[in-house]
């Protein structure tokens, strides 16, 4: 691992999504562990949503974050898990281009010396959909922290070497900023 510490970091736009049907404001430890992490890292909080573990609702705010182009990072906690609510893999998957599939496996043995063999029921994963890349992770702080420090600050750090994903997203806001809103209105015309 390098890092390049003659260069400034380019920031990053990141909008953090918990799903819990249990935590407001208030509970949302990982959420503010993640906001606060964030921010000490130098990148910009733009969006920061609580919503219930349902399908249809974390998908709606998924689609509107992966087509506005000025999210270029989503992190999700929360729904990974094998609990009957849990579903926010069934709700994120079907929306994405590219899979990162090294983002939970990498995740899961950092995890397995803190909680050893129930890491296999972590569902974390990663991906990307209109080079918006999105990060789902456990609701616990633990594992948020578990998430940040060991994978997620490296690899949004545009400083990090040999890679890392800023490159990758930052030429999101340079598409047409209302081509969706254009092509919903031409919908809605006919």
């Amino acid at each position: 691992m390098s890092s390049d510490t003659t260069s400034e970091l380019k920031p990053l736009n990141i909008a953090l999504l918990t799903v819990s049907d249990t935590r407001g404001a208030p509970e949302d430890s990982s959420g503010q562990f993640l906001e606060d992490s964030v921010i000490e890292a130098g990148h910009r909080l733009i969006a920061r949503r609580i919503l219930p573990d349902d399908v249809y609702l974390v998908r709606a705010l998924m689609s509107g974050w992966i087509a506005d182009p000025e999210v270029n990072v989503v992190i999700i906690t929360g729904g990974t898990g094998f609990h009957d609510r849990d579903s926010t893999p069934e709700a994120v998957a079907p929306l994405l281009d590219k899979t990162i599939d090294g983002f939970g496996e990498e995740f899961r043995r950092l995890s397995a010396s803190e909680i050893g063999t129930s890491t296999v029921q972590s569902r974390t994963f990663g991906g990307m959909a209109n080079k918006t890349i999105i990060f789902c992770l456990p609701g616990s702080t633990g594992a948020c922290r578990t998430g940040w420090n060991g994978i997620l600050s490296s690899q949004l750090d545009s400083r990090h070497g040999p890679c890392n994903f800023s490159a990758l997203v930052l030429g999101k806001q340079d598409r047409p900023v209302h081509r969706i809103n254009q092509v919903i209105g031409e919908r809605s015309e006919r």
